[in-house]
């Protein structure tokens, strides 16, 4: 007789693989983690293979966990696709989701990604832009949900972490012992009158370098040793780096990662949405 997989342990080792760790999957999966490792173990099983290499307290795909996250992911799409094609209450419509371009990567594309998988009939049209235009949209009732960096969210925001702030030159630089200063920002970057004010407070003189709106003017003149800049850790731009001279700059406090969502918005896709962004930006325990 043919045996047949269970789609419930694929789907639990695909997400596993996807998020990086038991813990993340199962918040995502709305199951408890032991549910989650009881799956592997019961897929590991009846496949007589070892999918995940345990070793340095992180999980690792094997050869064979490998083969199976492609072929578990053709299964999980053609399954969804029949159950949203046959399901009368399957979702549609559309969720509008705003999210500063320097923390769209890595979580952003993944999660979208498993967002179709799961809800293919849903679009989610995303926009990314700064902070304050984000949250002058929101409040305009133009998103769903927004992700947003910011010194102190409004009261209504859920804080999902925080990202310690660095200064970046290039590579082996000297533009950050030059005086005065020479800096690097967009006119309406969240981070240029944070980066001024420290300055003013340290006594360092500074000028800018730049103007208007263009990021890649930024990044060029930043790359070229001509400026300095600041950016949040994790999202250092191509050809700059972190500037590490002991007692070179002055300390920049932490930016908030906030979340905000539409009141109306209340639906079950919504809820994936949110559970996937807390794990991303750091407001679920991770495995």
């Amino acid at each position: 007789m043919p045996r047949n997989l269970d789609l419930t342990s694929i789907r639990s080792f695909v997400t596993v693989a996807d998020v990086g760790g038991v813990t993340r999957a199962a918040s995502f999966l709305n199951l408890t983690q032991s549910a989650v490792s009881m799956q592997l173990k019961r897929l590991e099983e009846s496949l007589g293979q070892t999918l995940f290499l345990r070793a340095a307290k992180r999980l690792a795909l094997s050869p064979e966990g490998e083969q199976l996250l492609s072929y578990g992911r053709r299964m999980l799409a053609l399954n969804d696709e029949v159950l949203s094609r046959f399901s009368s209450g399957a979702f549609d419509g559309e969720i509008r989701l705003g999210v500063p371009h320097d923390i769209v990567y890595p979580a952003i594309p993944g999660i979208l990604k498993r967002l179709a998988q799961a809800y293919p009939r849903v679009r989610v049209n995303l926009v990314s832009s700064f902070t304050i235009l984000l949250k002058q949209e929101f409040a305009r009732g133009e998103f769903d949900v927004i992700v947003t960096t910011e010194d102190a969210p409004d009261a209504r925001a859920e804080i999902l972490g925080a990202r310690n702030m660095v200064w970046i030159g290039a590579p082996d630089g000297t533009a950050w012992q030059r005086r005065p200063l020479r800096l690097g920002f967009k006119d309406t970057c969240i981070f240029r009158p944070r980066a001024q004010d420290a300055l003013d407070a340290a006594g360092i003189p500074w000028e800018m370098a730049t103007g208007g709106e263009s990021e890649q003017a930024v990044e060029a003149t930043v790359a070229a040793d001509l400026a300095i800049s600041v950016r949040m850790e994790g999202a250092i731009p191509a050809g700059t780096a972190p500037i590490t001279g002991d007692n070179a700059l002055p300390r920049l406090d932490d930016m908030k990662i906030a979340l905000y969502r539409a009141a109306r918005r209340k639906d079950e896709v919504v809820e994936t949405l949110l559970a996937e962004l807390r794990c991303a930006y750091g407001a679920c325990v991770r495995s």
